[in-house]
């Protein structure tokens, strides 16, 4: 049986038109800024909790692309070298403390809290003007064929480093 090979994680993205779209890293931690549409609430003008879940899922993959693992790059080399590859949400736990409305700007705050072989564990935060309306541990396996595999090197790599310069850093209403 061939061995898989891992995708190859570009360290160096190619210059986009609109860099600002995709947040910034910040002492480890990506922060993503997101308006709140009226597609985004619920009849009353407050954010629809399931919306938060599409703000998170952008902030981890506005994240990967900045260090360099964007989604489109990563399936197209998975396609021939580890079929079926994709990252999974295993578990989330969340909590939603504060309601946004419609016009509010946010902030989403995605940091690596675990990083595994085969999973990473995210805190995300969303925060409105210094303060955390929703948190969220998200457990996200990397998988290819079906089953758990490693998460390519450089990537783990850059996510535990990502780790530990949070860690030296006072982070957002931590």
């Amino acid at each position: 049986m061939a061995r898989e090979r891992e995708p190859r994680i570009s360290r160096n993205p190619a210059p986009e038109k609109w860099p600002q779209l995709g947040g910034e890293i910040r002492g480890g931690r990506h922060v993503l800024p997101v308006r709140v549409y009226y597609e985004d609430t619920d009849f009353t003008g407050i954010v629809y909790h399931a919306s938060f879940l599409r703000f998170m899922e952008r902030g981890r993959t506005e994240y990967m692309r900045l260090i360099g693992a964007g989604h489109r790059e990563l399936f197209e080399q998975a396609a021939s070298e580890a079929p079926a590859f994709g990252f999974v949400v295993r578990s989330m736990r969340i909590d939603y403390r504060k309601p946004a409305h419609m016009d509010d700007v946010l902030e989403v705050v995605t940091e690596p809290e675990d990083v595994k072989g085969a999973s990473v564990t995210v805190l995300q935060r969303v925060i409105r003007e210094g303060e955390v309306l929703v948190e969220a541990h998200v457990r996200v396996a990397f998988v290819a064929g079906g089953r758990a595999r490693s998460i390519p090197k450089p990537l783990r790599l850059a996510m535990q480093a990502d780790h530990e310069r949070a860690s030296d850093t006072a982070g957002p209403s931590r």
